[in-house]
């Protein structure tokens, strides 16, 4: 074939001989690879046909380790001038760029040996070229040429125009497009290019300030984040001659722009030169171009910030912003200039909105001092400022409007955050503003802005905030002020235990708060006012936060769980044996929503303690439990002794209390031993199949639950299982006891199911066997949402249970074919359980799986939305909305179902059933409009209807449904 004079046939031999070499160009030896390259390069002067097929055997050599010396310069030269390449197709013109790469990988000092012939031969290569797939080859040539200093010659101009003659790229890539080149790989490749070399300054700089002046927003993007990139290479030589074209055209684009990217890619760019000038080393004779860049800047820019009212106003504080953070130098002079501009603004414009303008100015320019932390006394004109500053920032803080509060309390966390700054007494002064702003003002948002700042500052003053604030705040929260109303007072100790919490960063303010909010605690424990019970919540919320915030600090955060667990408990028996001896003392503490409050403070105290600690803290209060032994309690002399697992009916409010061991013992490391755990669990089974209390049947359920998800697998907890089983099996039966049976079952279930236990399955069984029951199916049905969901006080993953991932998909797996096995074979009276516990299950399922899932469960979720019962319906609605937006294409199969159901729900007598219709009336607008126009007059008469809803949330939901309608 290699000899016949057919071209057609010669390019047949060849492109065999080829795909072999492609197959096996390793094996060669140094003398058949001259040979064969010897061959190809003459094969390069034969007919057009031929070339596609010697190109691929040249690729192949290119990869062969044994090119002798001079081979890679000969087939280069070679391809230069026997070589037309842009009048070849695609995939041969990429196979040149892939023949130039692989030698420019390995041969790299033969072919610099060639000088700038080979730069001038690549450019003679490329020019022309319009595929984005070579283009990507290309431009990384390029970008190698430049960055591997491979010799450019006279040709740097040239080459610049071959790359530069696509920018600004606007490529689209077809639709379904297999390569999968985006327009920013493109952006991307072509920018990496022009701005690898300071070579082309000259070219690129006028090209740039051209395309910012493009109606196409793309192109001036693209045109500014290219001078940023430029800005980074290029240094005061390049920039020099285009400086001030370049900052006119820069200030244009931000007064004219009515473009938020366009004006932060312009801000961008203005800090990315500040930034380069700042970069370079100043010599005696050569001028300063940063001090007259940042001349002219403040020339154009610094008496538009007289003009508060003004249109020019902020443009013009941005881009005196962006010049002066590219570097310390800029910041100081432009400091110089605006600060005392902005202060003397301050005092001239009285007006609140005004000053509001003028002091978020200021703050800008104080936010990027805290980029260089210490404020330097030499340099610094904030220094030399720091009294009118200080009196700018406090007079904000007692202005009556509230937005001037709001960026004084901002302006004074800056301040404050700077080190050196305020002097003691303007601390104080801080301290002062702060306390009043978060406990008199009456606005909110003053309110809970001054708590946040005083977080942010206690931990950088430790000293004054545990000296100054803490002691105030005290004296507030102790205060019983004959002249103020009751609500008022309430609402005062609220924001004083708040900000208690607030400031309980540092280990040492903490050891100031916690005994405040206790003696306040035990202060409203003895009183008797009917407000008692929020006060007791508010205190405790207060220390919650206050444990979340000590979490990290180890010192501080056992310190914590040292004094507060006792202590709440302590105050807690005491109530209880008041309770049991009927003395009216503390009752309150013994209310459910108390206890439930007190849950997240013991748990926060708990979770984050060492195993070392943890057990020591575990030996005391098991046995406070088991025992009554009170002796680790503070203030322990009690009327009577603590048994909250012993029988009879004036131990009832002992026996409350289980929740706190719960909040402790499920809390603790997995880690950790427990002290008699067997008999406590015993005792936590009995007194939840047996306790007439609800609030304590279901506290020791999960108690139980807790320290079964984490006990070690072996006998013992299969012993102890088997108790669980036979005591819960009768009780589910019959008799009195069947709904604390219910709950036990569905929190050791759901125990087990976390960990992946084997009897799992059987206890799910028992489950779904259940929802058959007429008595206790309902019940049973909303236990599904248990079994699914994220717990908040026991088995979550923050208190360290075990918890296996993609649980949730393994229970939908096992169990939802058995659910709906069971839904067909049920009586009419039981069927909407099994619909309850589907929906459930499916609500708690990630999407993805779901969708998956779809199109087998789909007539079971049409058939839940007939079902009566609201619970159904709004889980499946809620189910059913996502959906409509990952799965189009399966839900429009039932398109004519699901119009009907959500109209008709529109109508329910259930506000947030009609809230969830409507939504998903909204989401069926995601589906193709080919399915949707049938349906379109039907739908907005329909909805028509509850545009004239009672409720607002309704009439919301309905205009925003109607609307994309």
């Amino acid at each position: 074939c290699l000899e016949n004079t057919d071209p057609r046939t010669r390019g047949r031999g060849i492109q065999l001989l080829s795909q072999v070499l492609l197959q096996c160009y390793s094996l060669l030896q140094e003398k058949e690879v001259l040979h064969l390259v010897m061959f190809y390069e003459n094969r390069l002067q034969d007919h057009h046909l031929v070339i596609p097929s010697v190109l691929q055997g040249l690729r192949a050599l290119s990869m062969c380790e044994a090119l002798s010396p001079g081979l890679a310069v000969s087939v280069l030269k070679a391809i230069f001038q026997e070589v037309h390449v842009q009048s070849l197709l695609q995939l041969d013109r990429h196979t040149v760029y892939s023949i130039i790469t692989n030698f420019m990988g390995t041969r790299e000092e033969e072919l610099k040996s060639l000088g700038a012939d080979f730069t001038f031969g690549f450019i003679q290569v490329m020019d022309g070229e319009k595929d984005p797939r070579n283009l990507l080859v290309a431009f990384q040539i390029v970008h190698d040429l430049v960055t591997k200093n491979y010799a450019l010659g006279p040709f740097v101009e040239e080459l610049f125009e071959v790359t530069s003659c696509y920018f600004p790229i606007d490529f689209t890539p077809p639709p379904n497009d297999p390569h999968g080149i985006q327009r920013e790989d493109l952006i991307l490749s072509l920018r990496a290019v022009l701005t690898s070399t300071p070579q082309f300054a000259e070219f690129l700089l006028p090209l740039l300030m051209e395309k910012m002046d493009s109606d196409l927003q793309s192109a001036k993007l693209d045109s500014l984040q290219t001078l940023t990139a430029c800005c980074a290479v290029y240094g005061q030589k390049e920039m020099q001659e285009f400086l001030p074209s370049l900052w006119s055209s820069l200030r244009r684009e931000v007064f004219q722009t009515a473009s938020e990217k366009v004006e932060a890619e312009c801000l961008a760019a203005l800090h990315a030169l500040s930034a380069c000038l700042s970069r370079s080393v100043l010599s005696s004779d050569t001028e300063d171009l940063l001090d007259s860049l940042l001349g002219s800047i403040l020339q154009d820019c610094r008496h538009h910030l007289c003009e508060p009212d003004m249109k020019l106003v902020w443009p013009s504080a941005k881009l005196l912003q962006a010049a002066a953070g590219a570097s310390l130098r800029a910041y100081h002079r432009v400091t110089r200039s605006v600060l005392p501009l902005l202060l003397e603004q301050y005092t001239k414009h009285p007006q609140s909105s005004q000053r509001r303008t003028i002091l978020e100015m200021l703050l800008g320019f104080l936010e990027l001092q805290q980029k260089w932390g210490h404020v330097e006394e030499d340099e610094s004109s904030l220094l030399s400022l720091q009294a009118p500053v200080c009196s700018v920032v406090f007079s904000a803080l007692t202005d009556a409007s509230v937005q001037l509060q709001l960026v004084g309390i901002r302006a004074l966390t800056v301040l404050g955050s700077l080190q050196g700054f305020l002097s003691p007494s303007d601390l104080e002064l801080v301290v002062d503003h702060l306390i009043r702003l978060a406990l008199c003002e009456e606005d909110s948002q003053s309110s809970e802005a001054a708590m946040e700042a005083a977080g942010s500052l206690a931990p950088m003053y430790p000293k004054v905030f545990s000296g100054r604030m803490v002691p105030r705040l005290e004296e507030e929260l102790q205060s019983e002020r004959e002249e103020e109303s009751s609500h008022d007072h309430h609402s005062l100790r609220q924001r004083c235990l708040q900000a208690l919490a607030a400031v309980s960063i540092h280990t040492s303010i903490v050891r100031e708060t916690v005994p405040v909010l206790l003696q306040h605690l035990r202060k409203v424990q003895k009183g008797s006012e009917a407000g008692n019970a929020q006060d007791v919540i508010s205190v405790c919320q207060s220390l919650h936060r206050v444990a979340l915030q000590c979490q990290q600090d180890a010192e501080g955060y056992w310190y914590y769980h040292q004094t507060v667990v006792p202590c709440l408990l302590a105050m807690a028996v005491q109530a209880a044996m008041h309770e049991s001896t009927h003395l009216l003392l503390g009752k309150v503490l013994l209310e459910e929503e108390v206890l439930a409050a007190m849950v997240p403070v013991i748990s926060a105290a708990t979770t984050h303690l060492s195993p070392e600690l943890a057990a020591q803290s575990v030996s005391h209060v098991v046995p406070l439990f088991l025992d009554g032994e009170v002796s680790f309690l503070p203030q322990n002399s009690f009327p009577c002794s603590f048994k909250p697992f012993e029988d009879g009916e004036c131990l009832e409010a002992q026996r409350r209390l289980v929740v706190l061991l719960m909040a402790f013992i499920c809390s603790l490391p997995r880690s950790v031993a427990i002290p008699q755990q067997e008999r406590l669990l015993r005792e936590l089974l009995a007194l939840s199949c047996s306790c007439n209390c609800p609030f304590t049947a279901t506290t020791a359920a999960k108690c139980f639950a807790g320290l079964v998800n984490k006990h070690p697998a072996g006998q013992q907890l299969d012993e102890i299982l088997q108790l669980a089983v036979n005591r819960m099996e009768p009780g589910l039966a019959e008799g009195p006891c069947r709904t604390q049976a219910l709950t036990l079952l569905l929190w050791v279930t759901k125990a087990l199911v976390l960990r992946y236990h084997p009897l799992s399955s059987h206890l799910t069984d028992k489950l779904l066997g259940l929802l058959g029951d007429v008595e206790l199916g309902p019940a049973t049905a909303d236990g599904f949402s248990l079994l699914m969901a994220e717990s908040p006080d026991v088995l979550h993953k923050g208190c360290h249970a075990d918890v296996r991932i993609m649980f949730r998909q393994r229970f939908f797996t096992d169990n939802v074919p058995k659910l709906v096995q069971g839904f067909h074979r049920a009586g009419p009276d039981v069927k909407a359980n099994y619909l309850k516990g589907l929906s459930h299950v499916l609500n708690h399922l990630p999407k993805p799986v779901l969708v998956t899932e779809l199109p087998t469960l789909l007539s079971l979720l049409l058939e839940a939305l007939s079902c009566s019962d609201r619970v159904v319906q709004l889980s499946t609605l809620s189910c059913l909305q996502p959906l409509l937006l990952e799965a189009p294409q399966i839900m429009s199969l039932h398109v004519d179902t699901l119009v009907t159901k959500f109209l008709g729900l529109a109508s329910s007598p259930t506000m947030a059933v009609r809230i969830a219709a409507l939504r998903c009336a909204h989401a069926l607008t995601s589906l193709p409009t080919t399915v949707l126009l049938p349906y379109k007059a039907r739908v907005i008469r329909a909805l028509a209807k509850p545009l004239d809803d009672k409720k607002r949330l309704v009439r919301k939901e309905a205009v925003a449904a109607r609307g994309e309608w």
